[in-house]
Parts: C-alpha cells; sequence; structure tokens
C-alpha cells in the first residue's frame, strides 16, 4: 500500500447542508456527486474529494482548510466575485493584502470563508523570471 497514491478526501464539517451545497456549486461552480449514506455531500475537484458533512456544532478549525492552485489568481478572484464569493483582507505583521492578494514566498494566496465558516484559499505559484 502507497498512501502517495491514494486519493484525497477532505472532510468539511457544516451545519446547514442547503446552504453549503448552494455556495459549493453555484459560487465555487463544483459539480455535485451525490449524498453517500452517512449523509456525506460529496464533490469531485482535480484528484481530489471534498466531502460536507453535518456537524451541529460546524467548525472550529482557524487555519486554511482547502487551498485552490489556480493558474492566474487576479483572474480566479474576479470570477469568483463575480459569483457573489466575498475575499478577506489582511493587513498584520507577515500577513498583508493588496487587493485581496498576499504574496508568501514562491507563491500567492488569497482567502475567503464558505458560508459554514471554513477558510479556504486560492493560491498560484509565482514563476521565476530568467
Amino acid at each position: 500500500m502507497k498512501l502517495s497514491n491514494s486519493q484525497v478526501t477532505v472532510m468539511l464539517p457544516v451545519k446547514d447542508m442547503a446552504r453549503a451545497r448552494s455556495f459549493y456549486e453555484q459560487q465555487l461552480a463544483l459539480v455535485p456527486q451525490g449524498e453517500k449514506p452517512d449523509g456525506k455531500f460529496i464533490y469531485h475537484c482535480g484528484g481530489t474529494e471534498i466531502a460536507l458533512f453535518p456537524r451541529a456544532a460546524g467548525t472550529k478549525a482557524e487555519h486554511t482548510a482547502i487551498s485552490f492552485k489556480v493558474d492566474d489568481i487576479r483572474s480566479a478572484i474576479l470570477e469568483l466575485e463575480g459569483r457573489g464569493v466575498i475575499f478577506a483582507d489582511y493587513d498584520l505583521p507577515g500577513l498583508q493584502t493588496v487587493q485581496h492578494v498576499c504574496v508568501l514566498g514562491s507563491e500567492k494566496a488569497a482567502w475567503f470563508l464558505d458560508p459554514e465558516s471554513n477558510i479556504l484559499c486560492l493560491h498560484e505559484d509565482i514563476q521565476e523570471r530568467s
């Protein structure tokens, strides 16, 4: 068995499944795969599976739950904003955004919340220029 060859499932707790599904399907445009017998709702995203699961308390995480890699972060932000996604802005020591984007070493990142308070992110690798 090689875990490095396994499909990964990201588990996201949600209080309101209908509200969460609406966000993931309409704002993020993920294609629904269906509900499992245990109540989880599944989306496929690249080689990863995202599973929304009902949890009365919702999330308690204060870290990024999912980061979607994009080729062009600025155009991805504009597209998602056009569908109602609201991006966060930060002005903290070591973490500052300009037009929602923070440069962190070799990548750019932008964060937003789903309606269940899960922290989601877009990230773009910065290409080295010769």
